[in-house]
């Protein structure tokens, strides 16, 4: 799916109206409608009701909401702000109008002063006060208003965005001054906000009304963001030749492991096997003969000379995927063996985990990363690796920026992880569930990756697919463990399954 950013929004609006004809109050209808669906479903009449409609379009898609919602049996309290009279766009104009002709309901109109309605715990406000087309923070009676309803804890909900809030970026809003919503509308597209971490409190639940906005200009319009989603993976996922055999899915080599650690070297191994790789070789210290060799009889082991940590990274084959890092360590001898690889190789590679933290100690290893490779950092990682970023907008925005200077594939990790290519683009997961918080899910989506390199997917392709296979069977283990049970093991266990249930 594409995510635009709200003046893409604003063009494909435009050119739905301008261009194909459909008059924004037919739009404005359809979002009226969407909401209503959405009260109807889940609440009954009796329900105590507030409305605040701000004088731009959002206001006029409150006012149509309000209309729809007492013909069908609701009554609620309806407030619309004309702070200085003649402050109304042209259609929230007229949807005041149309409200206005029904007989006998609670509509205030305020132009001067304003007195706080008495808001409850059981009410449900419907906040269509501003959408994504504000441009400056909330000042004044409207801050004033915003934090009135956050406090009075009734359940809210948002049409288009929370009011307050920006649908793009926010690096100088403050929380306490914009809607903070249980359920958010957003009108055809979801905005980039929504994914960032910071806005969870403020968007809530967040559901998609379509409104028919113009196909052919949604269709010609490229954004730098997207949602993965099942059918993206599907398209992408290759059909075995009934005639292939394990050479024709590549060989990897997954560096990991060291004395005490040994559990991520088995995690990544078996996820890399399930996920369908030709053949894994696990490279580790000594130590991990025995663990490798009982816990994934499926991997060949190749052994550094040091018993207890990596000191050399010399790997002995010529193979399709390399990756380094799952439980590794941060040995002296192991950073200095990372930095000598990093050095010698022109080939992509996969950096997790105590890679990122050997990196992090020797930061010029960054100079060191060949191109097109692809580090897979959480935002301590990350914020060990660039610096420590004040926001999860910030750790976006720099991921964004290093990618580029590094011309490097970063996966930052997280509820929505976040895919940056070299090239500016961002697609965000779709996938996954906080079961998946535990120990080793990293190491878990390494495994996948790497599998996902020798079997010949572009890095741009492969880390689409893993982050999505990997949140999928983090749902499967959920399901088979509950939120609290799901191990690392137990993602790496669904990964086949996984990818059975998205190639179907």
């Amino acid at each position: 799916m594409k995510i635009f950013t709200t003046e893409e929004i604003r063009e494909i609006d435009r050119y739905t109206i301008e261009v194909e004809g459909v008059p924004s109050l037919e739009l404005i209808e359809r979002v009226a409608e969407g909401v209503v669906a959405e009260i109807t479903e889940r609440w009954l009449p009796s329900k105590p009701m507030a409305i605040f409609a701000g004088p731009g379009n959002n206001g006029a898609d409150a006012l149509a909401a309000a209309r729809l919602l007492i013909n069908k049996g609701f009554n609620p309290k309806i407030f619309l702000f004309n702070i200085g009279g003649d402050k109304l766009s042209k259609d929230c104009a007229a949807s005041r109008d149309r409200l206005l002709e029904l007989p006998e309901i609670d509509f205030t109109e305020i132009v001067t002063n304003f007195s706080l309605p008495d808001l409850q715990k059981s009410h449900l406000v419907v906040d269509g006060l501003f959408g994504s087309g504000l441009r400056e923070p909330l000042s004044g009676g409207f801050m004033a208003l915003v934090r009135y309803i956050n406090e009075s804890k009734a359940t809210v909900i948002s049409i288009d965005v929370p009011s307050g809030l920006f649908g793009d970026w926010n690096s100088n809003s403050i929380n306490r001054n914009i809607i903070h919503a249980d359920l958010t509308l957003a009108i055809q597209f979801p905005h980039i906000a929504f994914f960032i971490k910071d806005n969870f409190e403020l968007v809530g639940e967040w559901k998609i009304l379509d409104i028919g906005l113009s196909a052919k200009a949604i269709a010609s319009t490229f954004p730098s963001f997207y949602l993965v989603e099942d059918e993206d993976v599907r398209r992408k996922l290759k059909r075995r030749n009934p005639f292939c055999s394990k050479a024709d899915f590549g060989s990897a080599a997954i560096v990991s492991g060291s004395y005490g650690m040994m559990g991520a070297a088995v995690i990544a191994a078996k996820a890399a096997v399930r996920a369908g790789v030709g053949k894994l070789t696990v490279v580790s210290p000594r130590c991990g003969f025995n663990i490798i060799q009982t816990s994934v009889p499926d991997a060949l082991f190749d052994y550094d000379k040091n018993d207890f940590v990596t000191s050399r990274i010399n790997l002995k084959h010529e193979y399709n995927a390399i990756a380094i890092g799952p439980g590794l360590g941060t040995h002296e001898m192991t950073v200095a063996a990372l930095e000598d690889f990093l050095v010698a190789t022109k080939r992509p590679v996969v950096l997790d985990a105590d890679a990122l933290n050997c990196i992090s100690m020797r930061p010029g290893m960054l100079n060191s990363i060949p191109v097109l490779s692809i580090i897979t950092p959480h935002a301590g990682e990350f914020d060990r690796l660039f610096g420590v970023q004040p926001s999860a907008e910030a750790r976006l925005k720099k991921a964004i920026e290093m990618a580029n200077a590094y011309n490097i594939f970063i996966i930052l990790k997280g509820h929505f992880t976040a895919i940056i290519r070299p090239d500016g683009k961002v697609y965000f997961n779709s996938s996954g569930t906080p079961a998946m918080a535990t120990a080793g899910s990293g190491d878990c989506l390494t495994g996948i990756l790497t599998a996902f390199l020798a079997q010949g997917y572009l890095p741009e392709i492969a880390s689409l697919m893993a982050v999505f296979i990997h949140g999928r069977a983090g749902e499967l283990a959920e399901e088979e463990n509950g939120i609290y049970g799901v191990t690392a093991t137990d993602i790496a266990a669904n990964v086949g399954k996984a990818i059975k249930l998205t190639m179907c």
